[in-house]
């Protein structure tokens, strides 16, 4: 569409008008530039009934900037960006390289273990707590939030976000993930329940008591009350913000880490030249730290080439235009979804010299690690990913500690394959399972 129409077009899904954006120049002048006038999120049936309108995805203008603004804060104290979170992703490191090791070189699908690694970090934020690998509660989360991933993208759950009136009364897959996340919901209530029962106002221990210490606080003097007279901070929204960072903090980390081993299983030359860095420079005897990422740029061009191959995150999240905006040139309504389609951007041909192949090389530069303004995997402007540097020191960390141990290949007489499995796929694009 975008060879025939330009870099701006509009198209119709069910009956919603959407605006798509492509090329970064584009891109940036809707995120960036003119940010202000795209920044809330549309209604849309479907992510309404799970996601809500509350909490740090879906939400918008002054309940959004008063969440985010929460989070980030609250994240930073918790280490973000500090040793305490990069010893506690260590940890994890260690956990997943012995059930990698458990699996004594056969093969196996190392989706779910993943997984556990990726949610664990977040869920020690969030619950103040890791979980055993084995712990039933929490394989019970784990599979609720796969399942949610995977009902997103079902058809019926489509039909659903264009015509809800009728698809309401009609049984379904769309039935089931309403089912599945009022159970998410129902796991998180429990777990702020039983935060309640030993609270000390006095000590943080994490992420839901923080967020209890501010509905607490005295009303008047709230930051969060002063410019309206409802409450921004709730329940409602403490749910909603756990289960946001759950969600985001789980499936697109564990999805690329599932990418980067599948890319290096069909490039053992590449896999070769990262080991070799991490022999030079780490060695066997400790583990990878995040400083070492400096002294390693061909291992950080293979995580950055991973991102922008992987490409989990098509079209962006929808934006909503909140005042009629000029837009190239086009008069663009007040109203309208707006798509900021990044991989136009990590794919463009004008940009990229082998945008089609898994090349490291697009970030070297006379040897060294060369940072691109196309790179754009956690979108830009205010509503980025606010989640970017735990997703970066979780890959770098995760990704080299697991090649520092293992040599990962396709089993004998197995073909793997980099098609995305269109029937699984759900609201990040992931490989098809592999082992």
């Amino acid at each position: 569409l975008t060879e025939r129409y330009g870099d701006i077009f509009s198209m119709h899904v069910g009956s919603t008008w959407f605006v798509f954006v492509n090329g970064l120049r584009m891109v940036k002048e809707v995120l960036v530039n003119q940010g202000e006038n795209f920044m809330d999120r549309p209604e849309v049936p479907g992510i309404e009934e799970t996601f809500g309108t509350k909490g740090l995805i879906f939400s918008s203008g002054h309940l959004w900037k008063q969440q985010r603004r929460f989070t980030l804060t609250t994240l930073r104290n918790f280490g973000l960006g500090k040793r305490g979170l990069e010893e506690r992703i260590q940890e994890e490191c260690r956990y997943l390289v012995d059930e990698f090791r458990n699996e004594q070189g056969n093969p196996f699908n190392p989706h779910f273990k993943i997984s556990n690694a990726i949610s664990n970090i977040i869920c020690s934020i969030i619950f103040g707590n890791r979980f055993d690998y084995n712990d039933e509660e929490f394989q019970k989360l784990l599979q609720l939030l796969e399942k949610m991933v995977r009902l997103h993208a079902n058809v019926m759950t489509q039909l659903y976000g264009s015509f809800p009136t009728i698809m309401k009364f009609i049984p379904g897959p769309h039935q089931t993930l309403f089912q599945t996340w009022r159970s998410l919901r129902s796991f998180v209530k429990e777990k702020i329940d039983k935060h309640k029962e030993d609270w000390n106002p006095s000590e943080s221990r994490d992420f839901i008591d923080s967020y209890l210490q501010e509905i607490a606080k005295d009303n008047g003097g709230s930051i969060f009350q002063r410019e309206t007279l409802w409450h921004v901070h709730t329940e409602e929204n403490l749910v909603a913000c756990a289960l946001d960072l759950m969600f985001a903090g789980t499936d697109t980390t564990s999805t690329t880490i599932r990418w980067a081993l599948l890319f290096m299983a069909l490039h053992p030359d590449i896999q070769a030249r990262v080991q070799a860095e991490i022999d030079a420079v780490i060695g066997q005897g400790r583990q990878p730290t995040l400083q070492d990422r400096d002294n390693m740029p061909y291992t950080n061009a293979v995580v950055h080439e991973v991102q922008r191959k992987g490409n989990i995150i098509v079209f962006n999240v929808p934006r909503l235009t909140m005042k009629d905006t000029v837009l190239d040139g086009f008069y663009i309504p007040k109203g309208t979804v707006m798509m900021a389609n990044i991989s136009s951007v990590l794919m463009d041909k004008t940009e990229w010299e082998t945008p089609d192949t898994f090349n490291p090389g697009h970030f070297l530069k006379d040897g060294q690690f060369w940072k691109r303004e196309t790179f754009v995997p956690f979108s830009l402007g205010k509503r980025a990913c606010l989640g970017e540097l735990l997703a970066r020191s979780e890959l770098f960390l995760f990704f080299t500690s697991l090649l520092q141990k293992f040599t990962f290949q396709p089993p004998l007489d197995t073909k793997l394959s980099l098609k995305v499995k269109w029937v699984v796929l759900g609201i990040t694009m992931s490989p098809q399972p592999y082992k």
